[in-house]
C-alpha cells in the first residue's frame, strides 16, 4: 500500500500541475475516440501501450479479454460495451490479447480449475474461442497452442463483440471499427490483424 500512497503522492505533486488544463477540460468532457477491451493481466496497460491521455481511451478489462456474447439482461460487460458505442460514440474499438495470457494458457493446456469456479465460469465465454483453436489441436509445441488460441481468441471476441446491438448498428451505418490485437510483453510488439467473425 505504501507505494500507491507514494505513487498518489507523486501524482498530485509533479504530474497533474503539469497537466491541469487537460485536467480541468476532462472534469466536463468526456470523449474518449476509442473503446479499449483488454486482458486485467497487471502487465497489459492500454494507456501506456497505445501512449494515451487521460480521457482519450474508455477501457475495459477481464480476465481474457473476453466480452459475452450479446444476451438480455447482461448488465456488466455489455452496458460498458454499450455506454462507449452507444452513448459515448468511440469510432473504433480494439480487442486485445497479450502474450502468456494465464486465462487462455489454462484453456490450452486444460488445467483444473476447480478450485477456482468463478473463472471456470467466466472463461466458457471462450467457448468459440476453443472452436477456432481445434485446427491446432495436433500441434507439438504447448507455447504454439497457446499462442494460436490468444489470437484466435481475439477474433471470437471480435465476433462476439459484433453481437451487441450498439456494435451492430455502427457497424451497419460505417461510424464504427472493429481491430484485433496481440500484445507481446517481451518485445513490445503488437501485431494488428483484420477483424475475423
Amino acid at each position: 500500500m505504501h507505494e500507491l500512497a507514494a505513487g498518489v503522492a507523486h501524482f498530485q505533486r509533479d504530474v497533474f500541475p503539469a497537466k491541469a488544463g487537460l485536467f480541468a477540460r476532462l472534469a466536463t468532457t468526456h470523449r474518449p475516440h476509442t473503446l479499449f477491451i483488454g486482458c486485467s493481466d497487471a502487465r497489459v496497460v492500454p494507456e501506456l501501450i497505445t501512449q494515451q491521455e487521460p480521457g482519450e481511451l474508455f477501457v475495459i478489462r477481464t480476465a481474457g479479454n473476453l466480452v459475452p456474447a450479446y444476451a438480455p439482461g447482461d448488465e456488466g460487460v455489455g452496458a460498458s460495451i454499450e455506454y462507449a458505442v452507444a452513448a459515448l460514440g468511440v469510432s473504433s474499438v480494439v480487442v486485445c490479447g497479450h502474450s502468456a495470457c494465464g486465462a487462455m494458457t489454462a484453456l490450452a493446456e486444460g488445467h483444473d480449475l476447480t478450485d477456482l469456479p468463478a473463472v471456470a465460469r467466466w472463461l466458457r465465454h471462450a467457448d468459440g474461442s476453443l472452436a477456432r483453436s481445434a485446427r491446432h489441436a495436433g500441434t507439438d509445441a504447448a507455447a504454439d497452442r497457446v499462442g494460436a488460441l490468444i489470437r484466435d481468441n481475439v477474433g471470437a471476441q471480435l465476433a462476439n463483440l459484433a453481437t451487441h446491438p450498439s456494435v451492430a448498428r455502427g457497424l451497419a451505418a460505417g461510424t464504427l471499427a472493429l481491430h484485433g490485437w496481440v500484445y507481446d510483453i517481451p518485445t513490445g510488439t503488437v501485431e494488428d490483424f483484420a477483424r475475423a467473425a
